[in-house]
């Protein structure tokens, strides 16, 4: 197992503390604040392991203030329902005292019904797409510095977009990406370490294509840009150690804030999630 994959795990493995307590760490790294797809990560595995036999459908999450890297997050479950159907969960992430996240979590039994989905888009597949050490070699050599930084940290989840204009670039672009993701290495085989790790993901990009159709990106120093909230679908089953296709858009922006939306394929076409975010694009009068 990797030395990524083996970070990855640990992150996503919260001690327990009492019954509907738990305690995540944060990667010791640069960054000033916790990485949102760690903070739904982690409150995903909490509520599922309030749960038995009924794998998550759904999370609906708002970030209410930014998480310290430096102290752990307390993750409180509150055990809302167990129907004949459905459970559901509601997540509380605390530091310092004070609510930084919450979360409700629906989880249902498998059952057979209605099937149909959307298309994947036909864009090229990822083995045709340099990877990250090309990209830091061949691409970025203009690339603002936060830009560089940003693809030369080792990451825990590999990703290959499928256009790198908005990262070299002002170019005005239409509000739509394509990135292929995958966990670095190979995962253990339970299905519900896989959906945590592609909810830790999902976080990665999304915001940024809001900021597509005005040539701005999220390391701009004149821009606050973090995420608000955080809506997932799971449809079908899946491995997030497999090429999975990020599609996604933001058909608005507006008030500060850009609306984005993401479907996420299996390599054969399959439609296995789903994503809605809003985050904040503040431009400042003065660049941080």
């Amino acid at each position: 197992m990797s030395g990524a994959i083996e970070t990855l795990l640990s992150i996503l493995d919260l001690e327990p503390l009492e019954q509907n307590l738990f305690r995540g760490l944060s990667p010791q790294s640069n960054w000033q604040r916790v990485f949102g797809g760690q903070v739904i990560g982690q409150a995903l595995v909490a509520a599922a392991r309030t749960v038995e036999g009924r794998p998550v459908h759904s999370l609906h999450a708002y970030f209410m203030l930014p998480g310290d890297p430096k102290v752990p997050i307390l993750y409180e479950v509150d055990r809302l329902r167990d129907g004949t159907s459905f459970s559901t969960r509601r997540v509380l992430a605390i530091q310092h005292g004070k609510a930084i996240f919450a979360m409700s979590v629906s989880f249902q039994i498998e059952e057979p019904g209605l099937d149909h989905q959307i298309p994947m888009p036909d864009v090229p597949p990822p083995e045709e797409l340099p990877d990250r050490t090309e990209i830091t070699e061949k691409y970025l050599e203009n690339a603002p510095e936060g830009v560089r930084r940003y693809w030369q940290r080792e990451r825990l989840i590999e990703i290959r977009p499928v256009d790198l204009r908005h990262y070299v670039s002002r170019e005005k672009l239409p509000p739509q990406n394509f990135v292929w993701v995958r966990a670095t290495g190979k995962l253990p085989d339970d299905p519900d370490i896989h959906r945590c790790v592609l909810a830790y993901a999902s976080d990665m990009t999304l915001l940024d294509t809001s900021l597509f159709a005005h040539g701005r990106g999220v390391f701009d120093p004149d821009l606050q840009a973090a995420s608000l909230d955080h809506a997932m679908w799971f449809h079908r089953p899946f491995r997030a150690d497999e090429w999975l296709l990020y599609a996604e858009d933001s058909p608005s922006a507006s008030g500060a804030r850009g609306f984005n939306r993401g479907s996420l394929f299996s390599r054969d076409g399959r439609l296995v999630a789903s994503v809605a975010q809003e985050g904040l694009i503040r431009v400042r009068s003065q660049p941080i």
